[in-house]
Order: C-alpha cells, then sequence, then structure tokens
C-alpha cells in the first residue's frame, strides 16, 4: 500500500474522498441508520470524528454517488434519493450571553437559507427554522434532513455560570422543539454533541429521538478499530510499536467494539511521537475544578460503577461525576451488566494517556507549587528504579512539609481524610505505573497495589488521629494481602504510611520487604 495524506483536522466527506487522504468507510453506518430509522442522537467526546460523520450523512443523503465509489454504501443506496440537508453547528466560537446564541442560531439559518435558495418571512427564529423546513421539502419535492453537530456546546461552554448555562438550554430547546412539529415535512434526523442532557431538560419537546449512545451495533461509528489501523493505516505503523500504540490510544468502548481516538492516531503518524494528543487540546479546566471542588477519592476514579439513569443524569447544576467522566470521554465502559430490570456499568480509564494524563492535571491541581511537583514526580521514579525507601520516605515528607500554611487554610480539599492518600496515588498515576486501588481480597480492601519493574509495592494509608501510630503496617501483615502474590515468584514491598491531619505531614513510614 502506498501512502496517502492523514486527514488532521479534516472534516469534510468530499475533501478526503477526493483529495488523496486515509478514509476509515463509516458510510455502512451511515446507510443502516437512514434505512432503519428516522430520529437519532448520538453522545461522544469532541475530537472523535462526529462532525465528519455528519457531512457523510450530508452526502449520502444529498445523493453524491461519485463519492461514495469503493464504499459499503456505494451498491445498497438508491442514489435516485435526493433530499434537501438543512445543517445546523454549535462548534464554532463561544456564545456567553444569550445574545450571543440568538446571534449564532440566526447565523446559521441564514447560511441554510443561502445554500437552498430559500428567504424566510417568519420573524422568529424558531419560525424561520419551522418555514426553512417546509419550504425545504416543497423546492426540492422530497423530505428534508435535519444535522445537528454540537448540539450541545453553548451549554457546556457556561457550565461555569449555572444562570447563563440555563439560559442557553432554553433557548436551544425553543430551537429542537420545532423538529418534533415538522415531522411530515423531515426524513431524517441526526443530533451529535459531547453531553446527554435529560430528556426533559432539554429534549422535552424532541422526545422521540433514539439514543444510540450505548449501542453495541454504533460503538465504532466514530473512531478507529484495530482493523482499521491494519488495514487502513498499515503504511504508517512501520517503525511504531504496535502494543505501544494499543496501549496509550486503543480502549474506548460503548459496549461494542473498542475503537482508538482518531486524533490521537493521526497526530502520532505525522509526528512519531507518543504524547497525549488529545487529552492536551480537549481537557476543559471545568472537569478539573468539579473533581477538585467534591473532594474526589482519586484512586477510585479509574473503577467506578453507574446505571444506565445515572450516566444520563447531565443538566446544568445536577452532573454526577461518573456522567461527567464518561461522556467527556476520560472514562469508558468497560462491561454491562443486566441486574434486576436494569442495566448496570463498570467504568475504567480507557487507556494510558488519560490515565496519566488527567492524575498529572489532578496532581498539579490537588498540590501547591507546579515546578516542586514536577520535581517530586521525577524523583519518585528514580527511586522506585533503585527500591531507595528511606529516600523515598524522605521525598514525601518533604513534599507535605513544603506546601505553604496559606495554601492549605485557602484550600479546603486539603482539610479532608482521603486528601493525603489522594496526593500519593496520583503522583504514582502520574508517571504511568501498573496500579489497582483498592485491591480486594478475601482479607479485606487494600489501600493501593503498585506493579513495577517486576516487583510488587502494597500500600496502606492511615490518618494517626483516626487509627492510632503503627495501624498502617500492623494492618498490611494482620490482613495478610502478600499472601496473593507470594506464588507469583516476585519481590513484594509492605509500606506503610502514616499522616498527621494536625501536623500537616507524614509521621510514619515503614518498610518490610517479603522474599
Amino acid at each position: 500500500m502506498s501512502r496517502k495524506k492523514l486527514p488532521i483536522g479534516v472534516q469534510t466527506f468530499a475533501e478526503i474522498r477526493e483529495g488523496g487522504y486515509y478514509y476509515v468507510d463509516k458510510s455502512g453506518f451511515a446507510f443502516r441508520l437512514v434505512s432503519e430509522g428516522k430520529y437519532y442522537f448520538l453522545s461522544r467526546p469532541r475530537r472523535f470524528g462526529k462532525s465528519l460523520f455528519l457531512d457523510t450523512l450530508a452526502e449520502l443523503l444529498s445523493g453524491n454517488q461519485e463519492l461514495f465509489t469503493g464504499l459499503a454504501a456505494e451498491h445498497k443506496w438508491n442514489w435516485n434519493l435526493r433530499h434537501p440537508v438543512i445543517r445546523l453547528s454549535f462548534g464554532g466560537g463561544v456564545a456567553r450571553e444569550p445574545a450571543d446564541l440568538k446571534e449564532k442560531i440566526w447565523e446559521q439559518l441564514r447560511v441554510n437559507q443561502k445554500a437552498l435558495g430559500i428567504r424566510c418571512s417568519e420573524p422568529t427564529a424558531q419560525g424561520c427554522f419551522a418555514e426553512l423546513i417546509r419550504e425545504a421539502k416543497v423546492q426540492a419535492g422530497a423530505p428534508a434532513v435535519v444535522l445537528v453537530d454540537e448540539y450541545d456546546k453553548p451549554i457546556l461552554d457556561n457550565l461555569g455560570d449555572k444562570e447563563t448555562a440555563r439560559a442557553m438550554r432554553d433557548g436551544l430547546r425553543d430551537l429542537y422543539s420545532v423538529i418534533k412539529d415538522s415531522d411530515a415535512h423531515l426524513r431524517f434526523v441526526f443530533l451529535t454533541g459531547v453531553s446527554k442532557f435529560s430528556k426533559v431538560s432539554l429534549f422535552s419537546g424532541l422526545n422521540n429521538l433514539k439514543d444510540i449512545t450505548v449501542d453495541e451495533r454504533y460503538s465504532a461509528l466514530c473512531g478507529y478499530t484495530e482493523e482499521d489501523l491494519d488495514q487502513v493505516f498499515a503504511p504508517e505503523l512501520a517503525g511504531l510499536d504496535r502494543e505501544q500504540i494499543r496501549a496509550w490510544y486503543n480502549g474506548y468502548n460503548w459496549t461494542g467494539d473498542a475503537v482508538y481516538n482518531p486524533f490521537d492516531v493521526l497526530l502520532l503518524f505525522d509526528s512519531r511521537l507518543f504524547r497525549p494528543w488529545w487529552f492536551e487540546t480537549a481537557t476543559p479546566t471545568f472537569l478539573i475544578d468539579v473533581l477538585k471542588d467534591r473532594h474526589t477519592w482519586l484512586p477510585a476514579l479509574g473503577d467506578l460503577r453507574a446505571d444506565s439513569e445515572l450516566l444520563s443524569a447531565f443538566d446544568v447544576g445536577h452532573i454526577s461525576t461518573e456522567a461527567l467522566l464518561w461522556q467527556t470521554g476520560y472514562l469508558t465502559i468497560d462491561s454491562q451488566e443486566f441486574v434486576f430490570g436494569e442495566y448496570r456499568y463498570r467504568l475504567r480509564y480507557p487507556n494510558r494517556e488519560v490515565y496519566q494524563s488527567l492524575n498529572n492535571s489532578l496532581l498539579r491541581a490537588w498540590t501547591a507549587d507546579g515546578q516542586t511537583t514536577l520535581a517530586n514526580k521525577t524523583r519518585l521514579g528514580d527511586l522506585l528504579l533503585a527500591n531507595d525507601f528511606d529516600g523515598l520516605k524522605d521525598l514525601i515528607t518533604a513534599f507535605y512539609a513544603s506546601i505553604p500554611h496559606d495554601w492549605y487554610r485557602n484550600n479546603p480539599i486539603s482539610q479532608y481524610e482521603g486528601y493525603y492518600a489522594s496526593v500519593f496515588y496520583a503522583y504514582f498515576a502520574s508517571l504511568g505505573l501498573d496500579l489497582t486501588p483498592e485491591e480486594s481480597s478475601n482479607a479485606g480492601r487494600l489501600d493501593l497495589a503498585v506493579k513495577f519493574n517486576g516487583q510488587i509495592y502494597l500500600i496502606e494509608f492511615k490518618v494517626v488521629e483516626h487509627s492510632g501510630e503503627g495501624a498502617a503496617m500492623a494492618q498490611l501483615k494482620a490482613k495478610g494481602y502478600a499472601d496473593k502474590y507470594r506464588s507469583q515468584g516476585q519481590l513484594t514491598h509492605l509500606i506503610g504510611v502514616e499522616f498527621s491531619a494536625e501536623q500537616r505531614a507524614v509521621v510514619g513510614f515503614e518498610v518490610e520487604t517479603l522474599s
């Protein structure tokens, strides 16, 4: 296979097909959706190819056969069918006031009027939208198509200001309610965005949408599968470690085929460097602030549980931590089960990029001095490689001693019991180490198991004001946490770490190595 151009940032189907770019065929998904239904909704994180898929739908429904030569839909679609397409996108710019949203909506309506050769006479945006749908059908002699990209962005951009976010939500709800009332004039509707706002809050006037977000048939609708990398991008794989690519970027799952984030893969092939490409461009400060303000227990983030209702519980002022992390792409579905008449999900980090980068960001938010944090993290890796436990004790002790008193006083996160263990965990996770927090055994739950350099580190955290001195190591021994590892023939280290909330310091650090 010859090398082609990498479609980095290209979201136009025609440009990719005509410009000599690599293309992962999603036309089969498009054909199936149009053939089997009418109203759809899809939630996926940013930079997963939603806009490109919408453009694929638009070209298919417009009957542009030449663009689909050699693709899955070529010999399935009736190319005599041509529908007028109305496209709305809220991905560009930021609306900070309700007036900004109103102007954005009118801008979208003007663009569609020009594209379709229709001039609205209705004075309101909702009236113009409805008129546009009706007249498009009359003019084309075929029912219209409505495609909405980034349907929720005006709300997400303002989640830090609840009053403005609610105003944005209400304005969008009024616009989307037009779609249901226009059913007789529509052939197909597809809305996509990052979040799944509850139908009551945003789609009360459009409750006939079929949500395919968690549908195993469409898990790979956005993103690249293993097969895609091996077949479509085969010329780009030379010189790259396939297992490393998988560990860094694969793993996103919506109960079907796992996928890679396209943005990551394309930037990797372009630069030949393993970096958190997606994380560096997609992480909202709002997410970090929410996790910090909620005193989130960091070791539990990579192993959360949720049901379908909780994952959909997303509204202004009412956003569960699980829903926020899952919908924004920082957690993905590991498994599902049907229990007592409902689906329940186990969530996990999708890959090393998210796991390591998110904990890096949280570590910076949980601590005071970025330069000191970086130095401590670098030192931690060196000490683990050398099994220098005296140095590790000094490092952790010095870390807590270096946090300014004013930072403690002004940051209530430092007052909750899990703060110390969360920071300690984040240091290990920010190095990308293989961690198992709160590992279960017949004897109980261990705070943290670390697998590194062919060795096992079993760590227990205690606050002396609550448990007394020596309790951490005593529990490690009494519970026999190391028993399950003895048969593996790996060197195992028991580490008991004790903090004092009053002294704001490490006051106990014991290590015992088992052969």
